[in-house]
């Protein structure tokens, strides 16, 4: 089954078995295509030993810290429409990573046909959990802006909720509720910033944003350290605001587009052109349902650069897989963490950075 033929089935909508079936020829596929197409691939694979690729456990993986010190590219420099850059706070390499017009345009559908799954086909009034200038202001333009960049597309008559100083705008907020009253409601932002900024200014004010979806993602470590899980941030959300539909989602500039949402349960679903694979740490052979170990990503979209199969930083367990016939087909993935002594990469981890060098740079 093509790419075509996979995005235009619903999400979540194969078993696990029929999933593995059909990415198996395509990663087997494009990991000959990359071979072919680009040197820096060619290279690494010849000093990994022959292996029967039967399962997608036995597909070869690129360690994501490759793109920060490595160009990965299978096309040639006329054939560039983008370069992505990753998040990093001040002094980190980033990880760049190569565009076609193509793999750009596979990102994009990819990510369309995950978010109607969860918002439906019409595009919903929008809030921002953000500045207007983190998109206007090209100091300030970052992961972080490419992020909402990326999300506003799915709204419209989008409200910006904060200003420069990550202050909210709580009359604003009121009067756009009030305009787009009894209407489903997109609201979007990173994860500690909805929390830091949203959630903590908004939480006494008596708002009800029971007709709302929220979607956030970035880095938890923020608030882990000030003892916030996924359960302990819906709970008081539901409890301040009324909103009981809110996924976070996993997802990497190395892989854009086949981002993880979280399911109905709380767990993070790969969509029907990825997967994932949780490494033992030691032997980096599949760790069984229920251990932790490293989370490897796969994907079909990317063919202008060598990351159809990465091994992230980042520290997961499976824990089963999930029924197509409840919504959520596909393994049940937890990210528990980042892996000891890896850097910070998020958008939440590196938004201090961005805030401290933008009101430097006014």
């Amino acid at each position: 089954m093509s790419f075509e033929e996979l995005l235009t089935r619903p999400q979540y909508s194969l078993t696990q078995v029929e999933k593995e079936a059909l990415l198996l020829p395509e990663l087997r596929a494009l990991t000959e295509h990359h071979q072919h197409d680009s040197s820096e691939y060619a290279r690494l694979l010849s000093v990994l030993p022959d292996r029967l690729v039967s399962t997608l456990a036995d597909l070869p993986f690129v360690p994501v810290n490759l793109f920060k010190s490595h160009r990965l590219s299978s096309v040639s420099e006329e054939e560039i429409f983008k370069i992505m850059t990753s998040s990093g706070t001040t002094g980190q390499q980033v990880s760049q990573v190569i565009l076609n017009r193509k793999t750009a345009g596979r990102q994009s559908q990819a990510l369309a046909a995950i978010m109607t799954h969860v918002l439906g086909p019409r595009r919903l009034p929008m809030i921002v959990v953000d500045t207007p200038n983190v998109v206007k202001n090209r100091k300030m333009f970052s992961a972080r802006g490419a992020g909402v960049l990326g999300m506003i597309s799915y709204g419209r008559q989008h409200f910006y909720a904060l200003d420069d100083d990550m202050h909210l705008d709580l009359e604003g907020l009121k009067g756009f509720l009030t305009k787009h009253q009894g209407q489903p409601i997109l609201i979007f932002g990173f994860t500690f910033m909805v929390w830091k900024y949203f959630y903590e200014q908004l939480k006494d004010a008596g708002v009800d944003l029971s007709q709302a979806i929220l979607i956030h993602s970035g880095g938890w470590k923020k608030l882990v350290d000030e003892a916030v899980d996924n359960a302990e941030f819906k709970r008081a959300f539901n409890a301040a605001t009324g909103i009981d539909r809110i996924h976070n989602f996993y997802g990497m500039v190395e892989q854009v587009g086949s981002v993880f949402m979280e399911g109905d349960d709380g767990f993070l679903y790969p969509p029907n052109f990825a997967d994932v694979i949780i490494r033992d740490p030691v032997t980096w052979e599949e760790a069984p349902h229920g251990a932790v170990g490293v989370i490897q990503v796969l994907s079909i979209l990317p063919t202008s650069y060598p990351g159809h199969s990465i091994l992230t930083e980042d520290l997961g367990v499976v824990h089963g897989v999930g029924d197509p016939a409840n919504g959520w087909g596909g393994k049940q993935l937890q990210v528990i963490g980042r892996v000891p002594k890896a850097e910070l990469r998020g958008c939440s981890d590196t938004h201090g950075a961005e805030v401290q060098q933008a009101r430097a740079a006014r």
